[in-house]
């Protein structure tokens, strides 16, 4: 369930959203059953009802259908209409923009991965979900990892597609939204069925003519940057490049590191990941993190962090890229001294945008754009490995002696 509507007048429960693939509402109020029924076949991707007049006749209804910009509307309960009241974007509206398709992909132990695939239109030109012809992939994996990834109109995967890339978003186990034994299976299972489903998820891909087995990528934040990590070691033929956005290489000194904010959240964490104090849960979370296997990673990696990061500290990035660093494994390191857990400052969004195109350019071969003034006003730091992204290392020469 995602969403509750009540009545504004004495607050008793009239209808609620099931979001699987998209939010659908269902009535409990059986005055509602037809008002609910009508508001439901106006919508074709994502929804919230956000506001009600007092006598509940109109409704504020965000609409989302992935590809245009969102568009806020106005339902009204008695005439059973949903109209236009503003765009949020207009000028994305006149864009080619790719439409974002639900599927749902069986793991290899028959759990359902409700997963969200985008394809660029130089695969799918009619956008109907179905590949015209195989296009490079990014596996683009969500934080969290309590968290899902939803339908709708989404920034980072308009950017892939139009560099030319296809995207799938999956919901692994563990993954919120499905349900508690959906959510538990995920239990100890980091570096394991975790990272299975997403192997399960990009064989699905190849095997449906997506993409092709040596030409997929993985990327993402947070749990994502260690769903990254996790990639490029435990299973090192299995993606063409990594991208890892402040993710976590050492599950032990995460754990030792967890910010005094989480502190009521910690023995969550040792349920899920493994439990510090005891020899069996130390074992476990030394065997599932990428650090451990370090010496495995032969395909090119970009590691995006924030000095200022209270959830993955900086040394998380720090020792991974020192341990390859030490082994003579290419990795290239980009640091934001102004940064925390991710990159909010628009100049340094850009900046590390500019530089991952160029990583995925040189990786998968997908359009890449001059970098131009993309690090004006951005605080970026290249640490290590500017030599292994074409024309990074020239034009940070050139931006050093302005």
């Amino acid at each position: 369930m995602s969403n509750v509507l009540f009545s504004p007048r004495d607050h008793r429960p009239l209808a609620y959203a099931l979001n699987y693939i998209r939010p659908v509402w269902y009535a409990i109020d059986d005055t509602f059953t037809k008002k609910i029924s009508q508001l439901n076949s106006q919508l074709s991707g994502g929804s919230q009802v956000l506001a009600q007049t007092l006598d509940n006749s109109l409704w504020t209804v965000f609409t989302d259908n992935s590809n245009q910009s969102p568009v806020y509307k106005v339902f009204n309960t008695i005439e059973g209409t949903l109209n236009d009241l503003f765009i949020t974007q207009p000028e994305i509206d006149t864009l080619p923009l790719s439409t974002m398709h639900g599927v749902v992909i069986p793991s290899r132990d028959n759990l359902d991965l409700v997963s969200y695939l985008s394809l660029p239109l130089t695969s799918d030109p009619n956008q109907d979900g179905i590949a015209e012809h195989a296009s490079p992939m990014v596996l683009l994996v969500h934080g969290g990892p309590w968290a899902r990834d939803e339908f709708g109109f989404g920034a980072m995967p308009q950017w892939l597609t139009n560099r030319g890339y296809s995207v799938l978003q999956v919901n692994f186990r563990g993954s919120t939204g499905f349900g508690k034994d959906f959510l538990n299976a995920g239990n100890k299972e980091w570096a394991g069925a975790m990272h299975d489903d997403l192997i399960d998820a990009k064989n699905w891909a190849v095997s449906r003519g997506i993409t092709t087995t040596d030409e997929v990528a993985i990327m993402g934040g947070s749990y994502g940057g260690y769903a990254t990590l996790t990639g490029l070691t435990f299973t090192p033929d299995a993606f063409k490049c990594g991208v890892d956005i402040v993710g976590p290489s050492n599950l032990e000194t995460l754990l030792n590191s967890i910010p005094p904010y989480w502190e009521s959240f910690r023995q969550i964490f040792y349920q899920a990941i493994g439990d510090p104090n005891t020899e069996e849960g130390l074992a476990l979370l030394k065997s599932r993190s990428p650090i451990t296997h370090v010496d495995k990673i032969v395909k090119p990696l970009l590691i995006g962090q924030g000095a200022n990061d209270p959830r993955v500290k900086q040394a998380e990035s720090d020792q991974i890229v020192d341990a390859m660093k030490e082994r003579d494994i290419p990795v290239t390191y980009v640091l934001y001294p102004d940064e925390g857990h991710g990159f909010n400052k628009p100049e340094n969004n850009l900046s590390f945008f500019a530089v991952t195109e160029a990583f995925l350019g040189a990786c998968l071969g997908g359009r890449i754009e001059p970098i131009g003034d993309d690090f004006s006003n951005s605080s970026i730091e290249v640490i290590h490995g500017a030599d292994f992204i074409p024309g990074l290392a020239e034009h940070l020469s050139t931006i050093n002696n302005d």
